[in-house]
Formats: structure tokens, C-alpha cells, sequence
């Protein structure tokens, strides 16, 4: 990946973790998911990513998946999405 590039990624990490862990992944969508958790958001360059995988292994929590999503697809927090259309 080069620099700037702005993908979204999907991180799973093991164990569904309470909204106290949101403040370390700030600017990223936390969703539990089947006893996992799934943090999914537009990463700048590939130093934020390796910075997110860091914060994950400082809190010792296990990481199930790390996966680049299609250009196309919109993070999932609120204020870094692209506003939707309205429906008529």
C-alpha cells in the first residue's frame, strides 16, 4: 500500500469489547459480532494501520483478521461517511 492511499480495513479481534474500548479506536466503527469484535475504518497510510495493530497488541487482545476492503466501500463511523441521499 502506498502512502496516503486512504483504504477502509476490517480488524476482528477475539472477545466482544465494551464501549470502555472505544476511546482506543476512536474514528472507527466497534461492532460485537458472534463473541468477536469487529473495528472497521479508513486507515491514512500504512503507519495508522500498524499504530492500530499496536494499540490492539498493548491491550492484549487477540488479533483474528486484519482485511483491505474494496475501494468503494465507506468506513463505518458516521462522521467520516459520505452523506447519503435522501430517500423520496
Amino acid at each position: 500500500m502506498r502512502r496516503g492511499t486512504r483504504k477502509v480495513y476490517r480488524i476482528v479481534v477475539r472477545s466482544e469489547l465494551s464501549e470502555t474500548y472505544a476511546v482506543a479506536f476512536e474514528g472507527m466503527e466497534m461492532e460485537a459480532r458472534d463473541g468477536d469484535t469487529v473495528l472497521t475504518g479508513r486507515m491514512i497510510d500504512q503507519p495508522q494501520l500498524y499504530g492500530v495493530l499496536e494499540r490492539i497488541n498493548g491491550l492484549g487482545l487477540e488479533l483474528l483478521s486484519v482485511q483491505a476492503l474494496p475501494d468503494n466501500t465507506n468506513p463505518g463511523p458516521r462522521e467520516n461517511r459520505e452523506p447519503e441521499d435522501p430517500e423520496l
